[in-house]
């Protein structure tokens, strides 16, 4: 069977699935009972520096985005960083470390931007025995507004200069959260990787009103009245957090750099798409919130089949498989030709395919053939896109067949030329000769 244990920056778990930091590991309860459902590891609900708690608000806390069946397909939450008193989490922290010695346990920390702070609570954790550190550069709500959170990881130089306090009065491996409210979020993996960061871990909660409620003319979630923005979340954010892991993973200033990916995964070929775009491990939040712990039982047996059919042995053999294939759009194929084709024995007769095209494409699929209710693909007209197959609510039933060169394109009239495995060498590029050099 295939190995998935994990070996992260030198933390080590018994397989690649933690919990990010956020309400499910807030306290030794839920964690206990994370850790016995069989997550390989946590990253302890965000900390903050001594003195009085953090107050959140007594009201709701979330909103959301749900789909037609009412699957939850996106959350937004204003919740902030613990409320508990940092002692009570750090005796916790330090007492389920010895119960579970085998599972990693990262310490989330969030304090400000002074030196004082950061070198005034490392210690601290540090002697509860924790794996390592995570630094919340991410929340975008509340604590950004005083300072912390995303005010910090929307600035490179902020991110470069806490790195390097926590490399210098630290022991414990440096992992730097990265806040998706960015322009290039190359930027800040860049200033952590130049700080000294172990490594990086993103995407952190995206800024967003998921709705306003229409009685009271209020974003939601609504308290006393009144909404703010808040943090985004869940299967919605997932490409958004595939497309920023790739961009890290890809660049030659961070190529190597190790990255928990993070956002919208909930099943195990989520969790295999981050890892073959470069992700060492996965953090996972809202689907735990949304099903509970033992989700990560169909997590665990998933990769491990799946590895187990594909012949990989371990999780280095997958891990930033697919980075050499993500490209610059000027390097795409152009002589690759697709046409779609339905499968008349899947075919329900819904006509989605067809008002699609007609309305917003191509116009390249038949309503009638012979007055009768056919759909079917007119290759002259058909350009490739994907839309059909992509409205189509039968799953198989539209498909797209690559043309093998040497065939006639129908649409054209010219012949498919080979498949150049790279654009940048082909003939007919006019960046060719630049890209070569």
């Amino acid at each position: 069977m295939a190995d998935i244990r994990n070996n992260f920056v030198g933390i080590k778990s018994p397989n690649p699935f933690w919990l990010a930091s956020a309400p499910p590991t807030d306290k030794a309860y839920n964690v206990e009972r994370a850790f016995k459902a069989g997550w390989g590891g946590v990253v302890w609900k965000t900390l903050g520096e001594e003195g009085p708690p953090v107050v959140n608000v007594n009201g709701p806390r979330y909103g959301a985005i749900w789909g037609a069946d009412r699957r939850l397909l996106g959350l937004n939450n204003i919740e902030l960083i613990t409320d508990r008193p940092l002692q009570v989490n750090l005796q916790e922290m330090k007492q389920v470390k010895m119960n579970w010695p085998d599972r990693a346990l990262i310490a989330s920390i969030m304090v400000p931007c002074t030196e004082d702070a950061w070198k005034a609570i490392l210690p601290l954790v540090e002697e509860t025995g924790a794996d390592g550190i995570e630094l919340n550069f991410g929340c975008p709500h509340g604590m950004s507004e005083r300072g912390m959170g995303a005010a910090v990881g929307q600035v490179p130089e902020y991110i470069e200069m806490v790195v390097r306090w926590c490399k210098q009065y630290s022991r414990m491996p440096v992992i730097t959260k990265l806040t998706p409210n960015i322009a290039d979020i190359r930027k800040p993996a860049r200033a952590a990787k130049a700080g000294g960061t172990d490594a990086v871990s993103l995407i952190n909660t995206i800024n967003s009103i998921v709705s306003v409620d229409l009685d009271n003319f209020a974003p939601n979630p609504t308290v006393g009245g009144k909404g703010t923005h808040g943090g985004y979340c869940g299967p919605a954010v997932k490409p958004i957090a595939l497309n920023m892991v790739a961009e890290i993973a890809r660049d030659p200033e961070t190529y190597g750099l190790p990255i928990s990916g993070i956002g919208g995964i909930t099943t195990w070929r989520d969790a295999a798409e981050f890892m073959v775009l470069g992700s060492g491990n996965v953090q996972v939040c809202t689907a735990a919130m949304t099903y509970g712990f033992k989700i990560v039982e169909e997590m665990i047996t998933g990769l491990s089949d799946w590895m187990d059919e594909k012949g990989h042995a371990t999780l280095d053999d997958i891990c930033g498989r697919a980075v050499p294939n993500v490209t610059d759009w000027q390097y795409l194929n152009l002589n690759y030709i697709a046409k779609a084709q339905i499968d008349q024995d899947l075919c329900i007769k819904c006509g989605r395919c067809h008002i699609a095209c007609e309305d917003t494409s191509h116009q390249a699929i038949t309503r009638t053939v012979n007055g009768i209710r056919h759909f079917e693909v007119m290759e002259d007209e058909c350009v490739g896109c994907n839309l059909c197959v992509n409205v189509c609510p039968v799953e198989n039933c539209i498909t797209l067949i690559g043309l093998a060169p040497g065939q006639i394109d129908a649409r054209t009239h010219k012949v498919v030329e080979p498949n150049y495995a790279n654009w940048t060498t082909h003939p007919n590029n006019p960046m060719a000769a630049q890209a070569a050099e």
